[in-house]
């Protein structure tokens, strides 16, 4: 493919997006001017509006009945098993919620029959009581987001992600957040709450869902992508509940509403959280896409109606708060897609994040338009196409897809190929086939290997390697930012500022990103107009305590993070990871010692052998130093009192030396000693 057709997908990728910025600022000032003028009207309001103080009376009364329905009018949604999809924002019918009464009953810790309340502990009033909202994970980093909400004697959770091990973390497979606090009060648990189905908003659930049987509620698609990870983990879906945008759900006093979101994939949700103390605002995951691909529009009228209503916290997505101006429309990469597939006189092999179905859609898209079947390679990738296709969120034609086996049945230029790997994760697809061991694709001279998707910080080596083992392989390969092939499903500076002018927070809690994003984040809500005692960045595990007109962290608790290695859950620490990183640094050395009981003395020589260390052909003088040295320590010990725990630290100590004088090395020393 040459270098002017990308250039030209590139231009044509930059006009729509000055278009989209230019139709974005003109719906922002409406927006902005409709917000204002309804402030005005409210001559009665204070200055700042927030949710009212409720009554003694009617907290109590909250806080006592944890399957009170919800009480606003005109707000309150049914909760459908069928899906809204292709139905732009329509709303769903208009009734009040009644939930499975699994979140409603009390559960009984005594061990009484299921049903029978607990005798109630005392509590002070409701109107005397704050909401807690407890991060147990996502802040500080991007990924195994957790918060907890609690009022009185109830407790909700939204989300359960997990996220990838570091460099440090050897072995891992994935890492989720320490949930010992939900454990400790599992009988308070109402609910779970999930925005989306990204992995770092569910990854975590199979776990969790072992611990926790309480109900799981979220939109279609993140429920049939967690149904297949519960699957593979041979738990029930039984207590998943499938809600629609407007619905609200009734968990103890909190009453939670879902509102619809876009991001880079379909069925993401806000979640605005009526507690006895006011509303609290979590964007999840989003950014304000004015031409999405499945014309399911951000609900910017309810979130401007909140603000106008009041909003005590928002909670809002940091992830792109440093990046200037608006996020692009997912729209605009299609345009891009299509001109590459047009151009391409091979194959085309297309790799994405497998969770993001508007992308996937878009290359499916450009497949069909150019005449080309398209098969698809990866594990989650597969999943993803699968459950999104069977629950309607792709729109493919009846032929389009292929297996994957039959790709040699079609000449190249009738075929695209969706493949996982956009991260050079080492057991993906692309990094399989850059390497030429892949069994079903095997890369030749006149494929085009396009990466749509930009690198997750701290993977730029894993991603340059691939693409330079492509080359190797003789193949083009369009990838970068100025390829016009990827843009962020995450809010930019202009849209967060949008967000602040529609919701006009009392108190604003930045979420969803590393320490200096969070920073950045609450800089840009000062400049927005919130009160910088009102800005809370915070860590996870601590404590904000709110009331409607006052908040201060106030304490932690545990929080931190679960390692999960194998069907290991928790069971690997600092200290097995500091060996495996000893051992993958300076190897390990075995010295086994047989020693007589009845005279105390060798039976024979020590035999010492290592691993990773050095090898030992050639440096057996080592060895044979070593030998030399732990006879010594044994005849030592032998005139002393003999104590086997006191020879191995002798023997460790001197093996330890040894290889620090000669190689300068600090092995993992393990002495055996065996009696006969």
């Amino acid at each position: 493919m040459d270098k002017d057709n990308f250039t030209a997908a590139k231009g044509q990728a930059g006009s729509e997006n000055v278009s989209l910025r230019s139709a974005a600022a003109d719906v922002i000032k409406n927006l902005a001017r409709s917000a204002k003028r309804a402030a005005k009207k409210d001559t009665s309001a204070p200055e700042r509006p927030e949710a009212a103080a409720p009554s003694k009376a009617a907290s109590a009364a909250a806080a006592e009945a944890p399957a009170a329905t919800p009480a606003r009018s005109g707000r309150a949604r049914s909760v459908s098993s069928q899906s809204n999809f292709g139905s732009g924002n329509r709303r769903s019918t208009t009734r009040t919620v009644n939930r499975p009464r699994t979140d409603e009953r009390k559960l009984n810790t005594a061990g009484g029959k299921e049903g029978r309340e607990p005798a109630a502990k005392k509590e002070p009033s409701a109107g005397r009581q704050k909401l807690a909202i407890i991060p147990l994970g996502g802040l500080g980093e991007v990924g195994k987001n957790m918060t907890a909400f609690k009022f009185g004697n109830n407790i909700i959770v939204v989300d359960s992600g997990m996220t990838f091990p570091d460099e440090e973390q050897l072995g891992i497979d994935l890492v989720i957040p320490d949930y010992s606090y939900l454990l400790e009060n599992k009988s308070m648990v109402r609910g779970i709450f999930v925005t989306h189905g990204h992995e770092d908003h569910i990854g975590a659930l199979p776990y969790v869902m072992k611990d926790l049987k309480v109900p799981v509620y979220g939109s279609r698609l993140t429920l049939g992508l967690l149904r297949g990870k519960l699957k593979e983990h041979n738990i029930s879906a039984n207590n998943l509940h499938e809600v629609n945008a407007g619905d609200t759900i009734t968990a103890g006093p909190f009453k939670v509403e879902f509102i619809h979101v876009s991001h880079s994939i379909p069925d993401s949700m806000a979640l605005a959280l009526h507690t006895p103390v006011g509303v609290c605002l979590h964007t999840g995951d989003f950014k304000i896409d004015m031409s999405p691909i499945d014309n399911q529009f951000m609900d910017l009228n309810r979130i401007s109606e909140l603000g106008q209503q009041g909003v005590l916290l928002l909670m809002a997505d940091s992830t792109n708060v440093e990046r200037p101006g608006f996020t692009a429309s997912e729209k605009s990469v299609g345009p891009a897609l299509e001109n590459i597939f047009l151009n391409a006189t091979g194959r085309v092999i297309v790799t994405t994040f497998a969770s993001n179905v508007h992308r996937i859609q878009q290359a499916i898209w450009a497949a069909e338009r150019t005449g080309r079947k398209v098969a698809v390679v990866g594990r989650g990738m597969n999943n993803v196409v699968g459950i999104a296709n069977e629950l309607g969120y792709l729109k493919v034609k009846a032929n389009t897809f292929i297996d994957i086996n039959d790709i040699r049945k079609f000449p190249d230029r009738k075929l695209a190929i969706l493949t996982t790997g956009s991260q050079g994760e080492t057991l993906a697809g692309l990094t399989r086939m850059s390497q030429g061991e892949h069994r079903q694709v095997q890369l030749r001279t006149g494929d085009l290997v396009v990466i749509s998707a930009n690198p997750i910080p701290g993977n730029e080596k894993m991603i340059s390697k691939t693409v330079d083992n492509l080359y190797h392989q003789n193949v083009d390969v369009a990838y970068g930012r100025g390829m016009g092939l990827h843009v962020s499903g995450h809010a930019s500076q202009e849209d967060l500022k949008l967000l602040f002018n529609l919701v006009r927070p009392r108190f604003f809690m930045p979420v969803h990103g590393e320490y200096r994003m969070l920073c950045e984040h609450g800089k840009l809500a000062t400049s927005m107009g919130v009160a910088s005692k009102n800005i809370f960045i915070m860590e996870n595990g601590q404590v904000l305590e709110l009331s409607a007109r006052s908040g201060r962290i106030s304490g932690a608790v545990h929080a931190g993070q679960t390692l999960i290695d194998g069907r290991g859950i928790g069971d690997v620490g600092t200290t097995v990871l500091k060996d495996r990183k000893q051992l993958s640094n300076d190897g390990i050395v075995i010295a086994s010692v047989v020693i007589n009981r009845e005279t105390r003395r060798l039976h024979n020589m020590p035999y010492i052998f290592s691993r990773g260390f050095v090898y030992e052909k050639g440096n057996d003088t080592i060895f044979r130093e070593a030998e030399k040295r732990i006879v010594r320590v044994v005849e030592s010990m032998m005139e002393r009192d003999y104590n086997q725990a006191a020879l191995k630290t002798s023997i460790k100590n001197t093996i330890s030396r040894l290889c620090a004088e000669r190689t300068g090395r600090k092995p993992i020393i393990v002495p055996i000693i065996n009696e006969i």
